[in-house]
């Protein structure tokens, strides 16, 4: 009964994921829904482990583990806009854009320091949506950027920066991002579920220091739980004084011209995609999404959206057959319980305003 409420709740909180979607995008409310459909067409690419049976892959069995999300995402983004750099490179419109390489550390510390006061209520709601999603088995760090990115561009002054170096988008994000680390350990040492990858590396690692995670940690391990809990801070602390030497470092990059950069990023790009999963079939993947990106990029279709429904797709399908499953059918399970109902008002609030938005807009 347990395992089936949280079934159905994971699936409602994916449904606001992926709500957020034409969030995202402002008011191109339309081609945002297009994209999303989009990327949840492409997450259902694969083997179905429910029926057993093959779903578009026309025969080729690199596409039976479905499209890897990161080659996706690299075409998507780094190589759609190596294809646009070029063709305008081609049509001679290169814009030339000032870089401020100052390399001061002060200056930095002191700007970091001003943001922080400036988005400091950003920052804190980004924290709270980053730590609930964190917290939630195998949602990750990028459901919550992306979330808290759309929660930030609605609650914005000034939304339509966003997309093109916005402070307050960047912030919240990287925020909500941070926080997702944090609370992915909820359920690591609570229950013993990885939040994501790096969390269930590290269980590993405590069943190899015979930490058996889960409630009994607390109870017969409670001087080595808070070791951990000591070391994390150590490395969070630890974390400042590289970040600044990595941010003086990498602020010299973006003034490299870009006739030499970008020959770089593509080469980097073939070089991770091929490492996912040591096939060329990642790196066609890379390519064949950076020729739509760039296309649909041309005809100001948002990109988030893609990347969302590949996300979160396969995250509803999973939840929602299981839980169906598991009720036999019912859809009364979905709404039996007041978490239920809350995170179902939540979703149907979301998309009346969108709704109403879209009225408003036309």
């Amino acid at each position: 009964m347990h395992l089936n409420l949280a079934l159905t709740n994971i699936c409602r909180l994916t449904l606001i994921g992926l709500s957020c979607a034409t969030i995202v995008s402002g008011a191109q409310i339309r081609k945002s829904l297009l994209a999303l459909f989009f990327g949840i067409a492409l997450a259902t690419i694969g083997y179905d482990e429910f029926t057993g049976q093959a779903r578009f892959t026309f025969g080729e069995v690199s596409l039976m583990q479905g499209v890897s999300f990161i080659p996706a995402m690299i075409g998507l983004f780094a190589i759609s806009g190596a294809i646009k750099y070029y063709v305008d490179r081609w049509k001679e419109k290169q814009i030339k854009l000032a870089v401020n390489t100052d390399n001061s550390s002060y200056n930095i510390f002191k700007g970091v320091g001003k943001v922080v006061c400036r988005r400091k209520g950003g920052i804190f709601r980004s924290g709270i949506i980053g730590t609930l999603i964190g917290a939630l088995p195998g949602a990750g760090a990028d459901i919550a950027a992306w979330i808290s990115y759309a929660v930030s561009k609605k609650l914005s002054k000034k939304p339509q920066k966003y997309g093109q170096g916005s402070e307050e988008g960047i912030v919240d994000a990287s925020a909500s991002n941070n926080a997702s680390l944090a609370g992915s350990w909820i359920p690591s040492l609570v229950f013993g579920i990885p939040g994501d990858s790096a969390a269930a590396i590290i269980i590993g690692v405590l069943y190899m220091k015979d930490m058996q995670p889960g409630p009994t940690l607390f109870l017969f391990n409670p001087d080595k739980l808070y070791a951990v809990f000591i070391i994390f801070f150590i490395a969070n602390l630890i974390l400042l004084p590289i970040a600044f030497i990595v941010v003086n470092f990498l602020k010299k990059i973006v003034a490299i011209d870009n006739a030499i950069l970008y020959p770089a990023i593509i080469l980097f790009s073939i070089v991770g995609s091929f490492a996912i999963t040591n096939t060329m079939s990642s790196i066609v993947v890379m390519m064949v999404m950076g020729v739509i990106g760039y296309f649909l990029q041309q005809r100001n279709f948002p990109i988030s959206p893609i990347i969302l429904g590949m996300i979160l797709g396969p995250m509803l399908e999973k939840n929602l057959l299981s839980s169906l499953m598991k009720s036999d059918g019912e859809l009364i399970n979905f709404v039996n319980r007041p978490i239920s109902i809350v995170l179902a008002s939540v979703f149907l609030l979301i998309v009346a305003m969108q709704i109403r938005s879209a009225f408003k807009t036309k």
